[in-house]
């Protein structure tokens, strides 16, 4: 808090004060006579008024210019508020702003990758039923075949159909054999395009270990949960990935580090771990 001294002057003039005595004194001379005596007795009271004025400095002196201080309090907070913003708060408030849309925009992405992951994971459970079904066929189309074979086998009844020269059983037990072998395709497709369970770990005394990489495109990771023995720590996780080939980085308190486990590839500041799903 600090005081704000202000100066109040003030000139009580002659002119006004003069004012007030006069009407004071018409007033006392108004409620004594009556009103034609006042009317005609005019110009003698103008004269009286006027000598009584000239006395009016001996009894009433000029009063002097009077000059008061007066003492006011203010909060220096509200002072501080109404000075304008420095550079460096300006350069807060903005920091600020891109602190708060880069929030936003990393919320967006976290809720769009939970969404996308919630559909793979519908994928992946078609595309086990699917692959259970595809088996299912297989097996049936197998069974077919043989009892087709043994069929062909047993003797061929007379005036039994020819096609392209062979007779009609042999091109049953052909049909199925095709079928079959599409069947057994289209699993290894399953498969192919099917996640597996990839354990990756890291080895060493740690606090926070997390695994980041191209197979989520760099953006959140997996943390690994530590596992303690007599002489090191063992961090380990489980990625679901399909198969191909992933460069993966191990982000360890704070800091990135590449696991000798792995093998390395790139040069320089691009040197990543190099993680293969068969």
């Amino acid at each position: 808090m600090m005081d704000i001294s202000i100066a109040r002057c003030r000139l009580e003039t002659q002119g006004s004060f003069f004012s007030i005595i006069s009407r004071t004194i018409v007033q006392e001379h108004a409620q004594k006579w009556p009103h034609n005596v006042a009317a005609h007795g005019s110009r003698w009271g103008f004269h009286r008024l006027t000598s009584s004025y000239q006395s009016l400095p001996a009894e009433y002196p000029r009063r002097a210019f009077v000059c008061r201080t007066y003492s006011l309090t203010s909060s220096l907070e509200e002072s501080a508020s109404l000075q304008p913003c420095t550079t460096e708060q300006i350069t807060a408030l903005l920091a600020d702003t891109e602190r708060s849309k880069l929030t936003k925009k990393l919320s967006e992405a976290n809720q769009q990758n939970r969404f996308l992951k919630r559909q793979l994971h519908i994928k992946e459970e078609a595309l086990v039923k699917f692959k259970s079904e595809l088996a299912v066929m297989g097996l049936e189309v197998q069974a077919l075949a043989r009892l087709a074979g043994e069929i062909a086998q047993s003797g061929i009844p007379q005036g039994a159909r020819k096609i392209n020269g062979k007779y009609i059983h042999s091109h049953l037990v052909a049909r199925l054999e095709a079928v079959h072998e599409q069947l057994k395709e289209q699993i290894k497709d399953v498969d192919a395009a099917q996640s597996k369970q990839i354990s990756v770990f890291w080895v060493g005394m740690a606090e926070s270990v997390q695994v980041m990489g191209s197979f989520d495109g760099w953006s959140q990771g997996e943390h690994l949960s530590p596992e303690y023995t007599g002489s090191y720590t063992r961090f380990s996780t489980t990625l679901m990935l399909r198969p191909g080939r992933y460069e993966i980085k191990f982000f360890v308190d704070g800091e990135w580090h590449l696991s000798p486990e792995f093998p390395i590839i790139g040069d320089g500041l691009t040197k990543n771990n190099l993680l293969v799903v068969k």
